[in-house]
């Protein structure tokens, strides 16, 4: 299904995180360890924030990512302070460039693992609950890209985890109106470039694998020589699907309904409690 990560701190080539760690999101591709699909060969995508502009730049691409020399190639060339990348894994909707993550809207970028089961059975009904004004901006045909669509409808801008919240308050609802009984598995990220949030959720308690770095301080000590630690900077921070590399100590998991903020070095973890959107609060 999917594996995705994100990377705030210092400005480091995206191919220190992305290629050059033993277990990359790259091998994951390829190699999932802990993935529902050993293989993620149904696209793949990037989005970066830059030094001069304050929108994301992005790179998708509906080939594997493990065969994309020119993903290599940006790879290496382009350094960032925040990063999303992400590897498909087909769960129904079409292999097509827009249906790679992460989408964007604004400043933001959306990635998830997971889906929404019995999609093609709820699909109208989570469409028409998007907002007249953010409908027109939807390309491709994939479930995610509506959960994106539907937290900017309740505030994502303004109040990411209440947004987040009440987008999957309607899947969960809509979908037990359907008689389907776990409507919604994920593990999603989304960033304005200023803060990572990345909340682990499924209607059934058994959500996608989701992990955290604790400590690159720890890293340093334990790779004092280490040129992409050492630029990363102590208050580098890693949330993904998979740990890099297999070093006791350096992942932590975030636990079921729980989400994750983490902003230049200060990282906090809430309840993630769905709930029933407030149409007045919708923008």
């Amino acid at each position: 299904m999917c594996r995705w990560l994100a990377y705030s701190g210092r400005s480091v080539p995206m191919e220190a995180v992305l290629f050059q760690p033993e277990h990359s999101l790259i091998d994951q591709s390829l190699n999932s360890r802990l993935g529902h699909t050993t293989t993620n060969g149904d696209g793949f995508g990037v989005g970066w924030y830059g030094r001069h502009s304050e929108l994301p730049f992005r790179y998708r691409c509906l080939h594997p990512a493990w065969s994309d020399t020119n993903l290599r190639e940006a790879a290496r060339a382009v350094r960032a302070p925040l990063f999303v990348a992400h590897i498909r894994a087909a769960t129904g909707t079409p292999t097509q460039e827009t249906n790679c993550h992460p989408f964007r809207f604004g400043r933001w970028l959306f990635a998830h693992n997971g889906l929404i089961r019995d999609y093609p059975l709820v699909r109208r009904d989570l469409m028409m609950s998007v907002a007249p004004h953010l409908f027109r901006w939807i390309e491709g045909s994939t479930d995610s890209e509506v959960m994106f669509f539907l937290a900017l409808t309740f505030g994502l801008e303004r109040d990411p985890q209440g947004a987040l919240e009440q987008m999957v308050g309607l899947i969960e609802s809509v979908g037990h109106r359907h008689d389907i009984e776990h409507p919604i598995n994920m593990t999603v990220c989304v960033t304005d470039g200023q803060q990572i949030v990345a909340a682990r959720y499924s209607s059934e308690r058994d959500s996608r694998s989701l992990f955290h770095s604790t400590s690159f301080r720890q890293l340093r000590a334990l790779y004092p020589d280490d040129p992409r630690i050492i630029a990363a900077g102590d208050d580098a921070f890693l949330v993904l699907s998979e740990p890099l590399i297999d070093v006791q100590g350096v992942w932590e998991e975030i636990p079921e309904s729980t989400m994750l903020v983490a902003r230049r070095g200060d990282i906090q973890q809430r309840c993630f409690t769905p709930r029933m959107p407030d149409r007045d609060g919708a923008r």
